[in-house]
């Protein structure tokens, strides 16, 4: 399934050699709890035993919203049990948790439920959120941001100062947004709602546009990045490849398959 967003990261470059991909792993994850690291590996080993079943879905990253952070191509696993209601026994060795500032989701888009969007959760309910000259303010509080990015250097109006007198088209969810929840200059996140943006600040269809994701609107988290493969986004927007893609991973699938990207675990940023 394709998810909707919206150039690529350069490599750092080293002296020394990378480590092998298992070993860069494991220290990537070193740092988390045991419980989350054991969760996320359960997960995935399941949809590869089972197929996509109730636990996890594969997604593909179609547009470009989400970079760096995700990439067009990129093929991603989603866990559907992160935000799931704990059950008596599954509780203790699954990663249930609440939405957070920060995570990266995956929802159905308010406007059409038939697309799937991919954001990062900015603000939860209660919170307070405004935009000044690129820079968001959280409850008062400029936000540390190390993962977005600004690709295009001209300053709009209502993207980069908001909310303000929209200079585009909104949906109704982004009208309702700016009618019922605004506050002052800033907007309040209602109950079971949640603002996210894309990490391509410049370059994304989000909250600013189209309001609040409802909570029952979620379908998980991305998990891993099982495989990145460097195509446009007209070919991977359909739920069935076209005869060009399939040519062209004929032809150049050792080329064009991004192998640093394999496997590797996504996380979000906590925002505070």
């Amino acid at each position: 399934m394709a998810l909707e967003q919206d150039q690529k990261p350069n490599p750092a470059d080293t002296s020394a050699p990378e480590p092998p991909l298992w070993k860069q792993i494991f220290l990537q994850r070193k740092e988390e709890t045991p419980r989350n690291t054991i969760a996320e590996w359960t997960v995935t080993i399941l949809l590869l035993l089972f197929g996509t079943t109730t636990l996890v879905q594969a997604f593909v990253i179609p547009t470009g919203s989400m970079e760096d952070t995700l990439l067009i191509g990129d093929h991603l696993l989603v866990d559907k049990l992160a935000y799931a209601p704990p059950g008596p026994i599954s509780k203790y060795f699954l990663p249930y948790s609440a939405v957070k500032r920060g995570d990266i989701i995956v929802f159905r888009w308010p406007d059409d439920i038939r697309m799937t969007f991919v954001k990062r959760v900015l603000g939860v309910p209660g919170d307070r959120i405004r935009i000044e000259n690129k820079q968001v303010f959280l409850n008062g509080k400029a936000l540390q941001e190390p993962y977005k990015y600004h690709k295009t250097e001209y300053f709009d109006s209502y993207r980069d100062t908001f909310p303000s007198e929209p200079n585009t088209r909104l949906s109704e969810g982004g009208r309702t947004m700016l009618e019922k929840h605004m506050t002052g200059n800033e907007i309040v996140v209602p109950d079971n709602a949640f603002f996210a943006m894309g990490d391509n600040r410049d370059q994304s269809l989000d909250s600013r546009y189209w309001g609040f994701v409802p909570r029952e609107n979620i379908i998980g988290k991305p998990l891993i990045i099982y495989w990145s493969y460097d195509a446009p986004t007209e070919r991977l927007q359909s739920s069935t490849p076209g005869w060009e893609h399939i040519q062209d991973l004929a032809t150049n699938f050792f080329t064009k398959t991004r192998w640093g990207r394999t496997f590797n675990l996504i996380h979000g940023y906590p925002v505070q």
